[in-house]
């Protein structure tokens, strides 16, 4: 007879510490820049040692928020209405901690960055379309960068716009030197040129000797922001320049360059420490951009200059107005924010064209696609319009980015609420609805911006 066959048991529910089967509909990709994942080790350090040894990816990441493009939006904001928009800075700052922190949390707990995961849960034509509208953003940094690398050549050396928009072809080849020594290598240079930038605002701060009354009041929002067009249109500008879409991309594949415990508890431990790594970066780049600002008000707006919103323009004012070689230092800052941004805006090219398409071109292929791009127009701007045309360039290129914002802000909230795919590094309830808050107010703001910059075009 027989033995009776017993029905079979369900299977038991996933760990708390893995993300469930099924809540992505392949395996898990190969991971972007792979020649960098998990080479950097974490465990069986001290408290502060370990913190140091996650130190790294979030100055990668604050170096997109203190980028030529920064400049531009503050030397303007600053000129024209003094210390008022000191508050957009510190909000736009607090946005990005918290939409970092996500895109951080992210890549530890489903070992997907964004693009990748995008793929994974969207349609085909979805993420294509996700991809576009990342390449363009992805490109209005990149002609920031350029633009910012030409002016502090033409500035620190009298080279020649054009001729310094073709010069920047030649990082690529610095990038390259430097992703073959090592992630860490990469990291050590971005933090030394983070505090290289610092340093100079430093200086332009104690020359400047601002009302620090007036500063403290900037802080404090108003509601003029909202009504007055041009001052909306300046904010959205700073919006863009500080909370980058591609920067969540970025964010989300460099942190996996840590070799953690894959398990709940190293996971844990890695997203607190990430978050710390991205907090401390961003609060610094937070000063930079305060800083220029402040340096803007108190140097031009204070003087009646209402309309330098021009780096070449602020260059040439410095000197006079502050004295003390303040110009030299305003433009080597400039130079280096210009390299720093080149650095990481490589990366992030090569993660989103790895993570949407799948597809892996050499690193010097991929950054020279990204360079042309982001040439032809800062060049033909350079040629035909000079210096004059810059500023309105660099301006423009922010909103670009700030309109693109949306499109990466939102998938990765409703990512990092799906207990499926995060497992238990899900974000709490409170952190999901602020968070849908700041992408809900993120994509208001930049209808209205659209809604008074039509306005603008047919009056």
């Amino acid at each position: 007879m027989a033995t009776p066959t017993l029905p079979a048991e369900p299977a038991p529910p996933p760990p708390d510490d893995v993300t469930p089967s099924g809540a992505w509909r392949h395996a898990r990709p190969t991971p972007s820049l792979a020649e960098a994942y998990r080479t950097i080790p974490v465990a069986g350090r001290g408290w502060w040692r370990k913190l140091l040894a996650y130190a790294g990816p979030g100055y990668l990441v604050a170096v997109g928020y203190m980028d030529p493009g920064n400049w531009a939006t503050d030397l303007a904001g600053g000129s024209q209405f003094g210390y008022d928009l000191l508050f957009v800075i510190l909000i736009s700052n607090l946005m990005a901690v918290l939409l970092q922190g996500l895109a951080s949390k992210l890549g530890i707990a489903t070992g997907r960055d964004l693009a990748q995961a995008c793929r994974d849960h969207y349609s085909r034509p979805v993420a294509l379309a996700l991809w576009v509208l990342c390449e363009l953003a992805i490109a209005a940094c990149d002609l920031a960068e350029v633009i910012g690398t030409a002016i502090a050549l033409n500035l620190l050396f009298g080279l020649p716009l054009a001729w310094g928009v073709a010069a920047t072809m030649l990082d690529v080849l610095v990038v390259l030197a430097l992703q073959h020594r090592g992630f860490r290598l990469l990291e050590a240079l971005v933090v030394a040129l983070v505090v290289t930038v610092g340093a100079c605002f430093m200086f332009e701060l104690v020359l400047a000797k601002p009302a620090w009354g007036g500063v403290l009041a900037g802080f404090i929002p108003a509601t003029s922001v909202v009504t007055d067009a041009s001052r909306l249109y300046i904010a959205m500008g700073i919006l863009g320049a500080t909370v980058m879409p591609h920067n969540l991309y970025l964010h989300s594949s460099i942190v996996q360059t840590r070799r953690y415990e894959e398990s709940a508890a190293g996971k844990a431990e890695a997203v607190t420490f990430a978050f710390a790594d991205s907090t401390i970066a961003l609060t610094f780049a937070l000063f930079i951009n305060a800083a220029i600002l402040i340096v803007a008000a108190a140097t031009f707006h204070t003087r009646g200059q209402t309309q330098v919103a021009e780096i070449q323009d602020a260059y040439q004012l410095l000197t006079p107005l502050l004295g003390g070689g303040a110009s030299v230092v305003f433009a080597i800052a400039l130079l280096a924010s210009g390299q720093n941004s080149t650095l990481t805006g490589t990366l992030a090219g090569q993660i989103v064209m790895e993570g949407f398409l799948d597809l892996r071109l050499r690193p010097w292929v991929r950054r020279l696609l990204t360079r042309l791009i982001a040439i032809v127009p800062a060049g033909v701007t350079a040629i035909f319009f000079g210096a004059s045309g810059t500023a309105k360039l660099l301006v423009l290129s922010q909103v670009i980015l700030s309109l693109q914002l949306s499109f990466a802000v939102f998938p990765l909230v409703a990512f990092t609420a799906d207990r499926r795919k995060m497992g238990a590094l899900v974000n709490a309830p409170w952190v999901t609805a602020l968070a849908w808050l700041v992408a809900i107010v993120i994509a208001v703001l930049n209808a209205w911006l659209l809604v008074q910059t039509v306005r603008g075009w047919l009056a």
